[in-house]
């Protein structure tokens, strides 16, 4: 690479006239079914047609015009990235824009979400998914309870079977077994809550308020929350369905060996006894053969849990869902206190919570404003993960009635993405329009969706479509190309060692990480021009004019054809070369590589 470093006029002119040229920043179709109520469900058309209505209904009344379409390579970039997390091969991209059939977006959405593509799209959705659960940072010390390879393991087999999303939510809500494949009780589902489990649960009941229900109740464990309707009392009442739970860790035979561990159901007898027994002797107290005997050993006891108010006053929990519905109400009739109790004979409190979830229309409204967050960049509320009347949606009809047709499709969640990335919105340019500047979130404004937002790959993204526009690695093994990948990933994530188990995503264009991409290994790898390489096949085809060649890398980097002044860059570019094609495409390559346009999605 030591040839490339004369030429930074030539880089720097390229990445100008990218953006320039690019961007202007400023399987089969289910069918309509009957319910079982008589009720007829929406097909596919009509719940993307309602999308379309109601955005442009808020456009109508905001005043602001949408921009235009954008072109077959912009949303072919962008749907490739979101649905399968690479940008697509140049076979890919020509494949559409050959066509001329007025269907064909759909029908390659539903080859991405189909057969074609099945192992890719599984491997997206469980990277998403393994760092939403456990985080960026999540398992990949060896000391860790957590097993990042268990829990990628099962989110994969999820998505590959397209599991239905309530059937994923009440396994992680509810497993148990061991952590790690290869154990005789291997279930990956642990990995969600095996290391929130300690303190008291307090990281599994947050979290699962949090990604499950929308809601964000994290400061709520030490007083009621200043700015909306959350509790105290809700917090520790949710906390609560966690007791249950007991993590066993094995010794093992090394200390060079990851830790194993196991997640399993226990009888939880309550914490603090003796100061219940203070408060509430009655119930621990009952008559038996004419004498007043503790009931400890008996067939039931009330199994509660404790919390501090912040004027130091102790108070009582037992399981009760954030709506307010109480395990003691619903089972009443078995008597007043069997409900409390901690015993699995008596109520498994982890499936309760599940049943209660998958219950509250929350849930598939919190799924919908995740997922319609991920193809926009922006959900309805923000952050997405904090939802109430406290933080009104920017589009409430239009988010009720997709979380509906979510969960009256069988939480079909393929068939969610299928709405979203058919809708007109999706298919607009990034490009601001006459009419709608003031549509701009960055600045805190609600979104409006009448352009496409830009905004940064993952750090996945980026490394995942670096191989696929270069194949750099080519001729490594599976763990040394493993290897370079979490050794690439891992320069951009910083684990914030806070209460609520935080972590940062560092990717964000600054100049230590620009040098970085620049003279990383990866590049490096994917601009080499000799041997087999990718540069070196393009430089080597005696079928492409040196234009065509050109032409070749624009398209596999930014999915678009040079503009005028790229064109003309090169072509200069070319003539000083003295005809030096392999050299041209090389400082061309790299600077298309290091452009911003390449590590957008627009």
């Amino acid at each position: 690479m030591g040839a490339l470093r004369p030429y930074h006029a030539l880089r720097a002119a390229l990445c100008y006239a990218a953006a320039l040229g690019g961007l202007c920043f400023g399987g089969d179709k289910p069918q309509a079914a009957w319910g079982e109520e008589g009720r007829r469900y929406a097909t596919d058309e009509e719940v993307v047609a309602n999308i379309d209505r109601r955005l442009r209904e808020s456009w109508a009344a905001h005043g602001v015009k949408p921009s235009p379409a954008a072109t077959d390579g912009e949303w072919l970039r962008r749907v490739f990235l979101d649905v399968v997390g690479r940008i697509p091969t140049v076979a890919e991209l020509d494949e559409l824009v050959a066509k001329k059939s007025r269907a064909k977006r759909a029908e390659l959405v539903d080859r991405l979400l189909g057969e074609e593509y099945a192992a890719e799209y599984a491997a997206n959705w469980a990277t998403i998914w393994t760092n939403l659960l456990i985080g960026r940072t999540g398992g990949r010390d060896r000391q860790s309870l957590t097993s990042r390879e268990g829990m990628f393991e099962y989110l994969e087999s999820s998505m590959l079977g397209n599991k239905p999303y309530d059937a994923l939510v009440r396994e992680l809500v509810t497993a148990t077994g061991g952590t790690r494949p290869g154990m005789d009780d291997y279930n990956g589902a642990v990995n969600f809550l095996v290391e929130k489990l300690d303190e008291g649960g307090v990281q599994a009941a947050a979290k699962t308020a949090q990604i499950f229900l929308g809601m964000s109740v994290q400061c709520t464990q030490c007083h009621n929350h200043p700015f909306n309707e959350h509790r105290q009392n809700q917090f520790w009442e949710l906390n609560a369905f966690f007791r249950q739970a007991r993590v066993e860790t094995l010794e093992m035979a090394g200390d060079d060996q990851p830790r194993q561990a196991r997640l399993v159901d226990a009888d939880f007898a309550g914490e603090g006894k003796s100061l219940e027994r203070d408060a509430r002797r009655e119930i621990f107290l009952e008559m038996r053969d004419g004498k007043l005997v503790d009931r400890d050993q008996g067939e039931l006891y009330s199994a509660p849990i404790f919390y501090e108010l912040r004027n130091g006053q102790l108070q009582v929990a037992y399981p009760a869902f954030v709506d307010g519905t109480r395990l003691a109400d619903k089972f009443a009739d078995r008597g007043p206190e069997y409900g409390n109790s901690g015993r699995l004979e008596h109520v498994h409190r982890r499936r309760e919570l599940a049943r209660l979830i998958l219950d509250s229309p929350a849930v598939e409204a919190a799924a919908v404003n995740r997922l319609w967050a991920h193809f926009f960049g922006h959900g309805f509320t923000k952050p997405v993960d904090d939802m109430g009347s406290h933080n009104p949606a920017s589009h409430p009809e239009l988010l009720q009635e997709l979380a509906a047709e979510f969960r009256k499709s069988g939480f079909d969640y393929k068939r969610l993405m299928r709405w979203i990335v058919l809708s007109e919105a999706y298919a607009l340019s990034s490009k601001l329009a006459a009419g709608n500047a003031e549509d701009d979130p960055a600045q805190g404004r609600p979104p409006l969706f009448s352009r496409f937002y830009v905004r940064q790959m993952q750090p996945e993204q980026l490394y995942d479509s670096l191989l696929a526009a270069t194949e750099a690695d080519a001729g490594l093994k599976k763990a040394e190309r493993d290897a370079m990948k979490r050794q690439w990933l891992a320069q951009f994530t910083v684990d914030l060692a806070n209460d609520e188990g935080g972590e940062a995503t560092t990717f964000n264009g600054s100049i230590p990480q620009s040098l970085m991409m620049m003279n990383g290994e990866l590049v490096r790898r994917a601009c080499r021009a000799d041997g087999g390489a990718f540069l070196a096949r393009i430089a080597g085809d005696e079928r492409l004019s040196n234009r065509e060649k050109i032409h070749y890398l624009y398209r596999a980097a930014l999915a678009r054809l040079p503009g005028r002044d790229e064109a003309r860059v090169c072509d200069e570019l070319l003539a000083k070369r003295y005809g030096d094609v392999a050299g041209t495409l090389q400082d061309v390559w790299w600077a298309l590589l290091n452009s911003g346009e390449f590590i957008l999605v627009h």
